[in-house]
């Protein structure tokens, strides 16, 4: 099961005092502020592990993170890798946490199965551990909130068939082969094509990690490899950008390759603006956060909680990016 509980309840919250500052620039690991001690005072502390910082994504589960412990009563910590890549990064961030001994923790696995020594180091500390985003392959995690990648990527595929009028050679630029978000945004796509779309064909499918050059660079090569080629999806705002900058840089008309994206920075809606990306897949980012750091206080409590949260996804295009429904999840 994944409902082990931390019985022990630190009690009540006297004041409240947000431990977040700004995220560091450069190359190394960026951080929201220096961690207290957590534990041992009457305020609880949890600590936010999240994949990176580089993209507007990670600043909205960060708000959202901000708003739930303000509301709740509790001091957050939020840090990340400077890249999605750097697993070695973030499982040093989450040994840390541990070793800080805070009341709980928030992960968001880049490697699921490199975070499950760890956690059985939480477990053996008393500290539940509650997940965001992506998950660990351990049976401590207490709860995933996150996008159901897997529905998302087939409503990304719908889209993409509409828009192509339901045939044609379509190319993926994914941005990870080893997290539970590439994995599933990318087989939801192939796994609904294939299953409902006889006349689209899926003739490429590359991995740029989440880096606009990388994936510009693939969606290039991806361009002059399959010259009938009339969609490209990419599977986060970075491999979505990189086709977009590989379009403008090949100088190819507004429109005349159909690219889909997923989530929502300001670079994405821009594009979508001005019509050289279709359309793309949103989360709810700063639900994410909210809802992990609920998690957390229940997981404190000892409250059993559901394996899964399921925040939601949503299409936008430049016919409703205007409505209330969707600019609620826009993080531009």
């Amino acid at each position: 099961m994944r409902f082990s509980k931390r019985t022990a309840l630190v009690a009540g919250a006297a004041t409240f005092a947000l431990a977040l500052a700004g995220c560091s620039g450069g190359g190394a690991p960026a951080t929201s502020g220096e961690p207290e001690a957590g534990g041992d005072g009457e305020t609880l502390q949890i600590a936010l592990v999240s994949k990176g910082f580089q993209h507007q994504f990670w600043q909205a589960v960060r708000t959202g993170a901000e708003e739930a412990a303000e509301e709740l009563g509790v001091e957050v910590t939020f840090e990340g890798p400077a890249a999605e890549t750097e697993i070695d990064a973030q499982l040093q961030m989450l040994q840390a946490a541990i070793d800080r001994g805070p009341d709980a923790i928030g992960y968001a696995a880049l490697d699921p199965q490199a975070c499950i020594p760890l956690y059985e180091a939480a477990e053996s500390a008393g500290i539940p551990i509650v997940e965001f985003d992506a998950g660990c392959e351990s049976e401590y995690g207490q709860n995933l909130a996150a996008t159901d990648s897997m529905a998302a990527g087939a409503l990304a595929a719908q889209n993409m068939a509409e828009l192509i009028g339901g045939e044609g050679q379509v190319g993926i630029v994914g941005h990870s082969q080893i997290n539970s978000t590439g994995v599933e945004r990318r087989d939801g796509f192939v796994e609904e094509i294939e299953a409902n779309y006889p006349d689209i064909e899926i003739v490429d499918i590359q991995y740029g990690d989440g880096d606009h050059l990388r994936s510009a660079d693939i969606a290039k090569a991806m361009i002059a490899a399959h010259p009938d080629l009339v969609g490209l999806y990419g599977t986060n705002e970075g491999s979505a950008i990189g086709i977009v900058n590989a379009v403008t840089e090949l100088g190819l008309p507004a429109g005349e390759l159909t690219i889909v994206g997923f989530d929502s920075g300001a670079a994405q809606v821009d594009a979508i603006r001005n019509g050289v990306m279709a359309g793309a897949i949103t989360q709810d980012p700063i639900g994410i956060g909210r809802t992990v750091v609920e998690n957390a206080v229940a997981a404190i409590n000892g409250e059993e909680l559901d394996d899964f949260t399921d925040t939601g996804s949503y299409w936008y295009d430049a016919e409703n990016l205007e409505d209330p429904e969707i600019a609620a999840v826009l993080y531009e």
